[in-house]
């Protein structure tokens, strides 16, 4: 227990309040006052801006904290890809338009990344396209044999497999390349515009969007209307491309820009045209012989 008179033990003092009441001009101070006293005082000598500062940065820290980002975490490691599958749904659909329907003049990374790539929307293009694909390729031989009473339909699971390694390769690959080139010719002239390897992987990933109800048209054997959407789908994509890397590549040499426009369309149109030939081609039936995946079925044994 500690004794009347510890001078370290917090008293209240009647008498404050008799004083004040005896003399109502008196002048009190608080500590409150003080504090507010300070921050006038830092503000008047111009530490205004860096008070009002610090707020934003904790509050930048406090978001980057919740939301698990680490802007310094290494490319190899899944922090640093969490950044790129935070968007929202409404910025997919909105680039997924763009993507679709390009204006000329209008620059796919300026007008919808802003800065802000993102790989959700071009992974689930991708795994789209590829199920579309399959599927799309086993429907259409079906109904090629369908009421053939010598075929016996057999789902292809393998095309899923390879429609997969020739879309995710063409997404990863093909802006691998263009990203070294792009980079190489930045460093040759020094006024070339230059965009990261991330926001050329989101642009070719959304330009395959278009793919996809291209895709869903092959079903039916119509050769002419495969044709025609293997051509407008093409022309849709490879505009994507061609207006949004034009600007790294209009003060180049001309050489150059052709064979680089000329690459990006061409193997646009390589996998357009190899997709439907290997996935939906007509092969010709001889006498007494189905084409593959069928098996021929007599007396009850299949040959």
């Amino acid at each position: 227990m500690a004794s009347k008179n510890d001078p370290f033990q917090f008293q209240e003092f009647d008498e404050a309040g008799t004083l004040l009441e005896s003399n109502r001009d008196a002048i009190t101070i608080s500590i409150d006052d003080e504090d507010l006293k300070s921050k006038r005082q830092r503000s008047a000598v111009g530490f205004a801006q860096d008070v009002g500062d610090e707020e934003p940065l904790i509050s930048e820290d406090r978001e980057e904290l919740l939301s698990g980002k680490n802007k310094n975490a290494p490319f190899w490691t899944f922090e640093y890809y969490q950044k790129f599958f935070d968007i929202e749904t409404h910025h997919v659909r909105e680039r997924i338009l763009g993507s679709l329907v390009p204006w000329p003049g209008k620059n796919f990374i300026q007008v919808h990344l802003r800065k802000n790539p993102d790989l959700y929307g071009p992974f689930w293009i991708c795994t789209t396209l590829v199920f579309a694909i399959a599927i799309s390729g086993n429907l259409s031989t079906f109904l090629r044999y369908f009421g053939n009473s010598n075929y016996k339909y057999t789902a292809e699971f393998g095309k899923v497999s390879i429609a997969a390694t020739a879309i995710f390769s063409y997404a990863w690959l093909v802006p691998l390349g263009l990203w070294g080139l792009l980079l190489w010719r930045s460093n040759k002239i020094l006024n070339l515009v230059s965009y990261s390897f991330m926001e050329i992987v989101c642009v070719y990933g959304y330009s395959l969007a278009v793919y996809i109800p291209a895709v869903v048209l092959w079903i039916p054997h119509v050769e002419w209307l495969r044709w025609l959407s293997i051509v407008v789908a093409l022309c849709l994509s490879s505009s994507v491309l061609v207006m949004t890397f034009w600007p790294a590549l209009r003060d180049d040499h001309p050489k150059v820009i052709i064979a680089t426009v000329a690459g990006i369309v061409l193997l646009n149109g390589l996998l357009a045209v190899g997709c439907k030939m290997y996935f939906f081609s007509e092969a010709k039936l001889g006498p007494g012989h189905v084409s593959p995946p069928a098996a021929i079925i007599t007396n009850g044994t299949s040959s």
